[in-house]
């Protein structure tokens, strides 16, 4: 039994008066609370009751130490009246971070909902394709690509993330539709970079037969550490670019787009993975990561954003 149960067990005793009253209530023999009140009173260091054969008191220090045993008690059942409370009416606020493209695209509807729904909570949104120190900072949960490279936190797998290769309609027109690794690298390129990451290169298939990744260095154009620019540049037949699936804001038909090497194999993306600080979330986050997978759809709806791409990389 830990420290807290036996200050609880100790509020019993004062309350009831009696060792046999309390080993009635917790249904476990007289010796047992004895025992546990010997334990305790060894813990602390100090005796709490006087025992005769017709009544128990509380010594000074008893006294003392059973005012701060209602304290906890009273603390512990306002902690589960909380937990509770999260369960028939969520309320509190959550700290969250993202990146970038997957926060405009799929977070902020998630959070927009969770708020109409649950209007005694608040949120506060962080997007930024940097890595924050989520515990030092604050952050009840951080969505990221790949799993997290600090012990301290808890990483859960949250969502598939493929590659693509695209380029516009009107790119192919002008450069021709490149047929080996060797032409594409060939041809302009728009890339992803920050300053933790340069995607200037492609892991990609030598050959259509093979399995084996190979890493090609990309010609860039135009380097870009916002994806939606990065986008805007492909659609005017800027260059071609890698994108996560999970940067796709819609079909790419609709921005006349189209694949390329869909005939040779891909690396992936990385997973999309939620990180917290702990391993119990509490009912408000766990509410927040179904609201966020209710937005984003089983499997995810950027997998519809190209025809038959299971088929494809």
């Amino acid at each position: 039994m830990d420290l807290a149960n036996k200050l609880d067990l100790l509020c019993d005793i004062v309350q009831y008066g009696s060792f046999t009253k309390v080993a009635d209530l917790h249904n476990v023999d007289r010796s047992v609370i004895s025992k546990q009140v010997k334990a305790l009173e060894t813990e602390l260091g100090v005796r709490l009751l006087n025992r005769s054969t017709r009544a128990l008191s509380l010594t000074s220090a008893g006294t003392s130490i059973y005012q701060q045993a209602q304290a906890v008690r009273e603390a512990l059942l306002t902690t589960k009246k909380l937990a509770e409370s999260f369960h028939d009416s969520p309320k509190g606020k959550l700290k969250v971070t993202g990146y970038t493209a997957f926060g405009q695209q799929y977070l902020r509807k998630a959070i927009n909902q969770f708020l109409l729904k649950y209007p005694e909570t608040e949120i506060e949104l962080v997007l930024d394709d940097k890595r924050f120190d989520i515990i030092n900072e604050g952050f009840d949960i951080a969505f990221r690509i790949g799993p997290s490279r600090d012990s301290n936190l808890i990483a859960r797998k949250f969502a598939p993330n493929n590659l693509a290769i695209l380029a516009a309609k009107s790119f192919i027109s002008e450069y021709g539709r490149p047929k080996t690794v060797d032409e594409l690298i060939a041809l302009p390129a728009v890339i992803y970079a920050n300053n933790e990451y340069n995607l200037g290169k492609l892991s990609i298939a030598n050959s259509a037969n093979s399995s084996e990744l190979i890493k090609r260095q990309m010609a860039p154009r135009f380097t870009s550490n916002d994806v939606g620019s990065m986008l805007d540049a492909v659609k005017e037949g800027i260059g071609y670019a890698q994108f996560a699936m999970s940067t796709i804001t819609r079909p790419i038909e609709e921005d006349n787009l189209t694949t390329l090497l869909t005939d040779h194999k891909l690396a992936d993306a990385g997973e999309i993975y939620a990180l917290y600080p702990h391993r119990n979330q509490t009912p408000l986050t766990n509410l927040f990561l179904d609201e966020v997978k209710c937005v984003i759809g089983t499997p995810p709806i950027w997998k519809s954003y190209i025809d038959n791409y299971a088929n494809l990389y």
